[in-house]
């Protein structure tokens, strides 16, 4: 009798469990189908549930577990919200990762909607990397979410970081560069000559798969972690700079010819008579610009901006004309240049020195005293510079109005003044932002933060290269009448975003400011804006804030004009010796005054292009630069209250200026101990969610220096009082109602 109840009971338990088995592939294929159905749908558990799961409780345990197996299948995928959606290919694209955070990345397709995409649905790929995506879901209102499911083009393999060893005879090396944010894995005979805490450039071997961290070997030793050569070496590898220009490329700027010969000022129009001198910085060692200034028997003044003649001596095709191409643009870091050409053509053949004889391109313009222009000229010409002023030595004879050329430097001045408000009258943007520059010792230690101060000696200069730029690319654009204009090279800046500038007319509000963000007046607006905030705490954020809604300027062929400048046409002709766009404009110039036919417009947008390119990463080489100075000072200050402006707000922390070296550190919210905050994005704020209390983008604050890490560039500060100017009682948003932010409230600021 037992044994026939052993028997039932194991019958019924294999029934059971043919039972179960039948409803859970049933289950499995109700839910694969209902995806299916419903392609680039996403669903939560409870649609789920009320759609295909048992109403019961062991039912819901039941289609939570066969979900959980179907993501770990590779079935389905568990997106952000915690929804589901099936990894059925509904839609590809193709763009470049911008790696945001640790949690996740966004995929510029070059449409106006980029591509969420969460870390472990990125497999390899990694910031810059140019990839294929599959589009998982898209609800009406969020940004479309994805999985990488191709790499198609690496953004670079070779990186920069710091070397960490292990007593396991291997290696990891955690990048500089704040968009990875994988440690890369080194066997011990790919370590080479370097040791515990080098900074190394490496080169990756291996991709990572899964949690494997990626393979790399060490290619080249920069130095120990925190030292000037090593970081600053570090910051030209991350950036791809080139560490020295190639011998071949040394040799054949040694083999130009420096003698000017008679046949060739034959050519040109002798200006080696008429008074000629250069404004530069005191340490400058390039000087690609000059003016000469003569008045003329009709009352008007003729005066001319003589520009080096760089083409001269680079010839298209050639390995040193090809090098300055790739280089595109000098790079200034705060203790060293990185030139666009050799130091014999930049510092010698090129640099218009005092007291010699050099080759230039110039625009010389007659001027009436109001500043208007009665006659331009533009060709090749031959000066001899008489005197190479300083800004400083300039500024010092405008204001005593005594010393070399007084008279002519005065009247150079009041037409500059004259030009500039005429720009104004027109709606050119008034964006005086403060720079600083670091005074350093002799092993490059910061031992001060200077800002620089533009006075009218920077204006004077500033003016007449800006009148000779607009006057080269207004003069191409008019040259041929009818049909198709001839290819140039223009540098444009488009009219900002109006959503953009909707946004900031709307936090200029709430300190009490007007913008009208018409197309027509939205210019003078800001400059009267600019005028009502100078001096006033918020100054520094609203100018930055401006200067964030405006449009970037770029090179390209299409004749557009300068939102900025207010320019119908504008170009850059005034510094060939570290710009390479200017060449490009030299070239065209010239072959057009010999009237050769329309360039190919194929060709040069693609150079401008590049060009543009290598202008962006030349400026973002800059600020890391100049971070990193700001930083290592910061390290070295004395432990004391310094009083601050927020100037940035994000959900993960709040960043601070602080105002008396204008080094900018973080306050992570979770430090701040007295309360739990919330991101209010639209308002640029952050709110404590039991007090109420307000961070907000142009407060005033007190912090104290937490941390530095010069490695990563970065300081944390910690609040000691905040200004409470600001205080408001709010009501948050039910947690509900919260989508996921937008790529620009949680992109980093760096």
């Amino acid at each position: 009798m037992r044994g026939e109840t052993n028997c039932m009971s194991k019958k019924n338990k294999e029934h059971k469990n043919k039972k179960q088995k039948g409803e859970g592939k049933s289950l499995r294929q109700a839910v694969l189908s209902f995806f299916d159905e419903s392609p680039g749908a996403s669903f939560n558990f409870k649609q789920l549930a009320r759609q295909l799961g048992p109403k019961s409780k062991t039912g819901n345990q039941q289609l939570f577990t066969l979900l959980d197996e179907l993501e770990k299948a590779g079935k389905l995928i568990q997106l952000a919200d915690g929804s589901y959606g099936s990894t059925k290919k509904t839609k590809t694209a193709e763009g470049v990762v911008d790696h945001v955070n640790p949690r996740f990345a966004y995929i510029n397709t070059g449409d106006e909607t980029d591509i969420y995409v969460r870390e472990r649905d990125l497999g390899t790929a990694l910031h810059g990397d140019t990839v294929k995506v599959s589009v998982i879901s898209h609800r009406p209102g969020e940004k479309p979410e994805g999985k990488v499911e191709e790499i198609v083009k690496r953004n670079r393999t070779r990186f920069v970081g710091r070397l960490e060893m292990s007593p396991n005879r291997f290696a990891f090396v955690v990048p500089d560069f704040k968009k990875i944010y994988q440690d890369f894995f080194i066997y011990q005979e790919n370590v080479g000559e370097a040791k515990n805490n080098d900074k190394v450039l490496f080169e990756v071997t291996r991709w990572g798969d899964g949690d494997k961290s990626p393979e790399a070997k060490v290619i080249e030793v920069l130095g120990k972690t925190g030292e000037n050569e090593a970081e600053i070496h570090s910051i030209m590898a991350e950036f791809d700079l080139p560490f020295r220009f190639p011998e071949n490329i040394l040799q054949a700027s040694e083999k130009i010819d420096e003698n000017i010969s008679k046949e060739e000022i034959k050519k040109r129009w002798d200006f080696r008579d008429v008074l000629t001198f250069t404004i530069d910085p005191e340490d400058a060692k390039d000087f690609d610009d000059a003016i000469s200034f003569r008045k003329l028997e009709n009352g008007l003044y003729e005066i001319g901006v003589h520009i080096a003649d760089v083409t001269h001596y680079v010839v298209p095709g050639t390995p040193l004309d090809e090098d300055a191409f790739d280089r595109a643009t000098s790079v200034y870091l705060v203790d060293r240049t990185v030139p666009m050409l050799p130091e014999r053509l930049s510092n010698g053949l090129c640099s218009l020195r005092p007291n010699e004889t050099k080759l230039t391109f110039a625009a010389v313009f007659e001027m009436d005293n109001k500043g208007k222009v009665h006659k331009e000229w533009f060709g090749r010409t031959v000066i001899h510079s008489d005197h190479r002023f300083s800004y400083e030595g300039a500024q010092e004879v405008i204001e005593s109005g005594k010393g070399n050329f007084a008279e002519e430097i005065k009247t150079l001045n009041d037409l500059a003044i004259k030009l500039r408000k005429e720009r104004f009258v027109r709606g050119a943007v008034n964006f005086e932002t403060t720079e600083v520059k670091f005074k350093l010792d002799e092993k490059g230690k910061p031992l001060a933060v200077v800002p620089k101060i533009r006075k009218d000696a920077h204006k004077l200069i500033e003016e007449f290269m800006l009148l000779a730029n607009k006057a080269v690319a207004t003069f191409i654009y008019k040259l041929r009448k009818g049909g198709d204009k001839n290819t140039f090279v223009y540098r444009t800046h488009d009219f900002p975003n109006p959503e953009k500038v909707s946004d900031f007319a709307q936090f200029a509000k709430q300190f009490g400011h007007t913008l009208q963000i018409e197309e027509n007046v939205v210019s003078r607006s800001l400059n009267k804006l600019m005028d009502e905030i100078e001096g006033k705490p918020e100054q520094n954020v609203l100018q930055s804030l401006a200067v964030r809604a405006m449009a970037k300027a770029k090179y390209t062929t299409e004749p557009k004009g300068h939102f900025g400048l207010a320019f119908d046409h504008y170009t850059h002709f005034t510094s060939p010796i570290r710009r390479y766009p200017d060449m490009m404009v030299h070239r065209l110039l010239q072959h057009y005054l010999d009237n050769g036919k329309s360039a190919s417009k194929n060709e040069y947008e693609a150079k401008c292009i590049h060009s543009s390119e290598r202008e962006k990463r030349a400026a973002d080489a800059e600020r890391a630069s100049i971070k990193y100075k700001q930083v290592e000072f910061m390290s070295l200050a004395a432990d004391k209250l310094y009083a601050g402006i927020i100037t940035g707000v994000t959900d993960f922390g709040i960043f601070v200026e602080i105002i008396e070296t204008k080094c900018e550190g973080m306050v992570r919210l979770a430090d701040i101990k007295d309360d739990f905050y919330e991101f209010d994005e639209k308002n640029y704020r952050v709110i404590g969610s039991r007090r109420k209390k307000i961070y907000r983008l142009g407060d005033e604050v007190e912090v104290r220096v937490k941390k530095t890490d010069i490695d990563r560039r970065t300081m944390d500060l910690s609040f000691e009082n905040a200004s409470g100017d600001f205080m408001e009682e709010v009501r948050l948003r039910p947690k509900e109602e919260r989508t996921r932010p937008d790529r620009n409230s949680n992109r980093k600021r760096r």
